[in-house]
């Protein structure tokens, strides 16, 4: 679908923008692009070989295609959960090294082509080179927690459970959405996630913001898919703009709700900190340590 220019003098062009940059604000460009759709792409002569060859020679590239587009998706879904990792604060492993499983299937892949064509050694050759170079293009998953050490790890691991859960609603909402057609729609969803993963990423920082924001993070967010789904599915058959003018306003009360609810639990830790510092003050204070300013 085309998108509409949209500027100062376009129809619609004086209303803020602030909504379109927000969904912007930390954004960051994906790694899973050209060199992930390579991978779907270089397997596909092997179609053209398999059926120049012998029955047993084209089910041995028939398969040797399959492994490798195999191992494309799961690089490629590693690299998706590379970048979730990446993103958080605290973070949960992979339980799936996906990208080590697609160099594997890679290296597979490779072996079963190379057997078809070049025999046993030139499979074994294929496998390796095959394998190493995919390790080196996409590297390996991580292969420990991030944000968890020195820290209270049941704390930690249930504010990783409940990102991992709030995100989990965040991607059904942007995949609701994009059924109802509306680019501006869109937009206003990803400012709202915006300011949503502002609250994870400071519940991040403190777990013991969790049980405040418990809320927000489940029934709130799991509330705002619903009404996403539905909206997507009234939109797309009727374009009533009634029901799109009632999900804009739910998404501006839920931004800004959102919002403040950080706000607030920013300020709880600050004066949790005036409260170390002055209590730490009076301590030196009665040792007689605290020098007069």
């Amino acid at each position: 679908m085309a998108q509409k220019f949209g500027g100062k003098y376009s129809p619609g062009g004086g209303q803020s923008s602030s909504a379109s940059d927000d969904g912007f604000r930390n954004a960051k460009r994906s790694r899973a692009g050209g060199r992930i759709n390579l991978l779907f792409i270089a397997p596909l002569p092997l179609i053209w070989k398999a059926f120049t060859s012998e029955p047993i020679v084209m089910a041995q590239y028939l398969a040797a295609l399959g492994t490798l587009l195999l191992a494309a998706w799961m690089t490629r879904e590693g690299m998706f959960a590379q970048e979730a990792f990446d993103a958080r604060k605290v973070a949960r492993r992979p339980a799936l090294p996906r990208k080590l499983l697609g160099s594997v299937l890679t290296g597979l892949g490779l072996a079963i082509a190379g057997l078809a064509s070049h025999g046993l050694i030139g499979a074994g050759i294929f496998a390796a080179v095959g394998g190493l170079l995919h390790s080196f293009a996409f590297g390996l998953d991580p292969m420990s927690d991030k944000g968890m050490e020195g820290t209270n790890r049941h704390q930690t691991d249930r504010v990783a459970r409940a990102v991992e859960e709030a995100e989990e609603h965040l991607r059904a909402m942007s995949d609701a959405v994009t059924r109802a057609g509306d680019r501006d729609v869109e937009r206003r969803v990803q400012s709202f996630q915006t300011t949503a993963r502002d609250l994870f990423r400071t519940v991040e920082e403190d777990p013991r913001d969790l049980t405040a924001a418990r809320r927000y993070l489940s029934v709130y967010l799991l509330g705002a898919k619903d009404a996403t789904v539905k909206f997507a599915d009234i939109y797309s058959r009727t374009q009533d703009s009634q029901a799109r003018a009632d999900y804009l306003t739910l998404l501006d009360d839920l931004e800004e709700n959102f919002a403040a609810r950080t706000q607030k639990l920013l300020l709880e830790d600050r004066g949790d900190l005036t409260i170390e510092i002055d209590v730490l003050r009076e301590r030196l204070e009665r040792e007689g340590l605290r020098r007069d300013s």
